[in-house]
Order: structure tokens, then sequence, then C-alpha cells
């Protein structure tokens, strides 16, 4: 069978096996009958080959185990898996929580945005209905106040009257789509710091704390407790659970009888074990009290600097305040969020509580209590310091590799296999769950961490720890519910996460790998050409190299590279010390002779002068 086509034939069932159950009056959702076809392909007990191809037989018996599961009443093993599955798609991280408050925040405000911002607007009414817009979005995303509310719709209409008049209109309208979202984001921020700063001048420094959010005030203890009370009685129960099946289980003495099977007692087991996830969204609430807190710190702290900034003076600069208020805004949407996560929180703890309803049923608290009779009833912490004593001796063990908490960083955060369940005790002990202590050692084996509840289950365990994880993968087979359980989704290739649920159930999943392989041109060397060349462009660049050398005259030329080849001998004479004399140069002068006449011309008969102006040589 094909890749495709097996899928496709997957699909077809698990589409067959919801309309079923969907006749006979039960709603399921496609990752469950997902999981459950998984679930009754990997039991043994049902004779399934997933090298086998499909016969039309296989797919009739196929679904009628998991209509007969699925249609199951007052069944632990059922409930545990339903939530698994409702835990696995509707729980994620806080920071994808609060991705999905704002997403379903925009979602809700995007209609009246867009009508703010695709407007076209002409006359005075329009405008006047435009600005009650822009107050309408303000107040939906701050959440002081309804529209409804009059008193809230003046006081948000007066504070952005103090700061985006109705004359600002026309600006805001020649502005492009995008700058009108910011600026309109921007008057958000700053009115509703008006607002919140306004409030808190109506009361006294002292009752600064109690502005909050009113379903902040209400949800944040109340969730908290009902949590907290939700977990404690899970708890009690899980240890009587456990308490029961090792006294059916213990050492060699005879087992305890019960009026009910011991398979439903550890189903029941599985099922309050499975329900302590609730321990996660108790960590979680606890996270929002903190952020709570010290965003409601800050919020008086911004306050308290906006009341000297401000004090009683009657004008005060935008570009001073607004920063202020903006600061303020966003606190306060920091605590809308804190709300709006205690609410999701709250949801899924009561959202988990009916999955745990057939093993209430079942066994009640009385009823365990008769069973139990005189038994000690020990808590995790309880067993936790009993085997703290026992300690691995690593220099003992050298083909094993152990980790303890004065030679490993990071101890308490080290990613245990099984969810920090002991293995031997699930295999030794008929699928009994025992939490183990990390500080009795942590087995390192192929990379990956075991934790065990005595040092006597770590030795035997670190004796043949391959045996003992297939014995694990085993048991997994007969209680599906282990598989999400203890973590084994890796050890289950064609089972995944609820999460990362995937078509393809019956086919082994193709492995893939980036590999190359290489392969010698001549394998004997002496076939090897060395003028070879297998590129043309490489031959016609030798082509038109050797015609340009034809018109060349060759010339030798010594290089760094050639001046060695031969011995070469220079002899040079250094300059002597010579030295010439001269006569001097002399020169010598005669006057010049300067002679005039007079009396040459005019006079017929006059009479001539002659004047000599020569110098004398001896000046």
């Amino acid at each position: 069978m094909s890749r495709t086509h097996a899928e496709s034939v997957i699909k077809n069932i698990i589409g067959e096996i919801v309309q079923q159950c969907a006749v006979r009056g039960h709603t399921v959702s496609d990752t469950l009958v997902a999981f459950m076809v998984k679930a009754v392909v990997l039991d043994p007990r049902n004779g399934f080959n997933v090298d086998r191809t499909l016969t039309k037989q296989d797919v009739q018996k196929l679904e009628e185990l998991c209509l007969d599961k699925l249609m199951e009443k007052c069944s632990p093993s059922l409930d545990t898996i339903k939530m698994q599955v409702y835990f696995d798609m509707n729980y994620t991280s806080r920071r994808e929580f609060l991705e999905d408050i704002h997403r379903v925040l925009e979602s809700k405000l995007s209609t009246v945005s867009r009508e703010i911002t695709d407007s076209r607007v002409k006359t005075r009414e329009e405008l006047d209905a435009l600005y009650r817009k822009i107050i309408t979005y303000i107040l939906l995303r701050s959440a002081l106040g309804s529209p409804a509310d009059t008193s809230a719709v003046q006081e948000a209409t007066a504070a952005l009257q103090s700061v985006f008049p109705h004359t600002e209109l026309g600006a805001f309208m020649a502005l492009l789509k995008r700058d009108k979202e910011q600026q309109l984001s921007e008057l958000t921020m700053i009115v509703t710091g008006i607002r919140l700063f306004n409030k808190a001048s109506k009361k006294e420094e002292t009752d600064l704390e109690e502005l909050m959010p009113t379903i902040l005030n209400k949800a944040l203890p109340v969730t908290s407790k009902s949590i907290e009370t939700e977990l404690r009685g899970t708890q009690s129960l899980a240890w009587k659970y456990t308490a029961l099946l090792e006294k059916q289980t213990v050492g060699n003495s005879q087992p305890a009888e019960f009026d009910v099977p011991v398979v439903l007692l550890r189903q029941a087991l599985y099922n309050v074990r499975q329900h302590e996830l609730v321990t996660v969204l108790s960590a979680d609430a606890g996270l929002c009290a903190k952020h709570v807190e010290i965003l409601q710190t800050e919020l008086s702290s911004q306050i308290k600097l906006l009341r000297e900034t401000v004090k009683s003076k009657t004008a005060v600069p935008a570009a001073k305040v607004f920063p202020l208020f903006k600061t303020l805004s966003k606190l306060w949407s920091g605590l809308q969020d804190e709300a709006e996560l205690l609410n999701i929180l709250s949801n899924i703890m009561l959202n988990l509580q009916p999955f745990v309803a057939s093993q209430a049923k079942m066994f009640s608290e009385a009823y365990l209590d008769s069973l139990l009779e005189a038994s000690e009833v020990k808590t995790d912490e309880q067993r936790m310091s009993e085997s703290s004593d026992e300690r691995i001796v690593p220099a003992k063990m050298k083909t094993q590799e152990w980790l303890l908490p004065e030679t490993t960083g990071c101890f308490s955060e080290l990613p245990l296999q099984y969810d920090g369940v002991c293995g031997y005790t699930l295999v030794n002990r008929d699928g009994l769950l025992l939490p183990g202590n990390p500080h009795i050692g942590v087995l390192k084996h192929k990379e990956k961490l075991y934790v065990f509840s005595s040092k006597e289950a770590a030795l035997k365990f670190a004796s043949t720890p391959d045996d003992f994880i297939d014995e694990v993968a085993e048991k997994a087979k007969y209680s599906p519910e282990l598989i999400q359980l203890l973590k084994l989704h890796q050890q289950f290739s064609c089972v995944s996460p609820y999460s990362e649920v995937s078509k393809s159930l019956l086919v082994k999943p193709i492995t893939k790998c980036e590999s190359g392989t290489q392969t010698d041109i001549h394998p004997v060397e002496t076939n090897i050409v060395k003028s070879y060349e297998w590129n043309e462009w490489e031959l016609r660049r030798k082509a038109v190299q050797l015609a340009d050398i034809r018109t060349k005259v060759t010339h030798s030329t010594q290089t760094q590279l050639s001046h060695m080849r031969r011995e070469n001998t220079t002899q040079t004479w250094l300059p002597k010390n010579a030295a010439c004399q001269s006569k001097r140069d002399g020169e010598s002068n005669v006057p010049k002779p300067q002679i005039y006449l007079a009396g040459l011309r005019g006079q017929r008969d006059g009479h001539m002068v002659k004047t000599n102006l020569t110098r004398s040589v001896d000046e």
C-alpha cells in the first residue's frame, strides 16, 4: 500500500467513525478518533500488523473496536485520553495565550477601526458621527466603561476634546490610512491615561492599589483558590490510589482482595495523575499574580509621578505629560491581559473536571477509605524524603553514567524520561506509577535521563536498561493513555502529540536524511590522462591562449623564483676620498666713457662746449 493510499484509507476510517459516533449521540473530534485508531492498532491483543495491507475485514474490525472504546460508559481510561486531547489542544504557553488575546481584541475592534479610517465625511453631521465613533473605539479598547454608559462617554469625550478637538478632524481625514491607525492608537492611550489619572485623583494615595480592572479584582483570588483546591483534591486521590495498588503488588505477600478489578484501580490512578495537569495551571495563575503585583506597583508610582508633574499647574507641556499618560495606559492594558489570561485558565480548569467524573463515580472517597483500612497513605513528598538517604556512588558504577545534584548544574531542570516516573516500578509492579527521586541519582543512558523511586530500582534498571525501556513501551500498548502521560511519543514513531496529530497512522514513517556518495573517476592510476579536460569552456580558453601565444616572442626573465638557479657574482668598488683645488674667479671693469657736447645746434657762429663725465678708475 502506497503512503498516499494509506493516508486516504485512514482518513476515510476516521470520517466513518466520527459519523457513526454522531449517529449514536456522541460528538467526538477527529483528533480523538485518530488517536483511538492508533491505540487500537498498537494493542497486541487486537492482532493488527502495520506491515500488512489492510483488508476490508481489517477495516471493519478496526472501526468496530474503535467504536466500542469510544462508546464505553464510565471508563477512566477513555476519560484520561479525552482529557489529554482537550488539554493538548487548548493549553499553550503564556506568550501564545497573550498573542491570542490581542488577536481576538483586534478582530473585535477591526470593524470600528475600519469605519473610522475609511470614512469620507463631508457634512458637519458626518463629522460629529465620526467623532462619536472615535470615542466608541477608545471606550472599547480601553475597557473603561461601555459605550452605552452615559457617564463613561462623557468622561471620554471631555478627555478627547482636551487633546483632539473637533477642529482637528479635517487634518485627521487628510492622513493616510496607516497614519490614521497610528494616531487612533495614540489617542486611545492618551485618553485612557487621562481617565485613569482623573479616576486616581479622586482616591487617596493609600487606595491607589485598588485601581485595577474589576474583573481582575474578582478573578484573581477566586481562580487561584479554586485551582489550588482542585489540585489538593486530585493529589489526595492519587496518593490513595497509589497506596491501594502498592498494597496489591507489595513484595511476595498475598495480594489484597478488592471488590473491583485492579485494572480499574490502575486506570483511575492514571486518570487522576493526568488530572494533575492543574499543577501547570496553578503555576500560571501564580505567575499572573506576580505580574499583577508588579503592574500595580508601577501603576501607583506612575500616578504619583503624574501628580508631581501636574500638581496645581494650569497648563503642562504636552511633550512632558503625554508620555506619562501613554505609560499609564500600557500598564492598564497589561492588567487587562492578566485578567483575560486568568479567565482562560479558569475555563480550562472547569472543562477538565468532567474528565475525572467516571473514577469519582466508581470510587467514592468513603469507598477508597474502606479499602485502605489502616494502610498508610504516603504523599509524594514523604516518598521523596524516605528515599533521599539512598545514594548511588558513581565510582562503583563504572559501566553507566550517573548524574548527582552536587556535580550537575541546573539539576532541577533536567529533562527526565517518563515525566519523572520510575520505569522499573512501572514494569515490575504491574503498571504502578511512583515518582522518581532524582537525589538518588539520575541514570544517563543513550543521551536520555531516568530517575527511580529507590536505589534498588536504580541498580536493577541500570543492569539491563534497554530491556526495561522495551517493557515500558509494551505496557503502554495495553494502556494507551500512558503514551501521553509518560511522554512516550519518541518510542512510538506512528504516535505524535495530539496537537501534531498526523493522518498517516498505519504506515511506518519514512526516515529522511541527507547523504552523499563519491565514486573514483580513475580506479587504475595508470589510466589517468593528465591532459584530459572535460569542460568545453576550459578547452576554448586554452585554444584562445595558444592562438595568442603564436604572435608573441619568447623572452627569458629572471624572477624571484628563478634567480637561485645559477650563481651570480658582482664586484663593486667603493668610492674613494678625493679632493681638487681650483683658482678663485676674479673680475675687472673699466669706466664707461660718458662725454656730452653742447652748442651744436641753433647758433650759426656759436661756440661748442665739451663736457666729460667719465668716472675715474680709482673710484
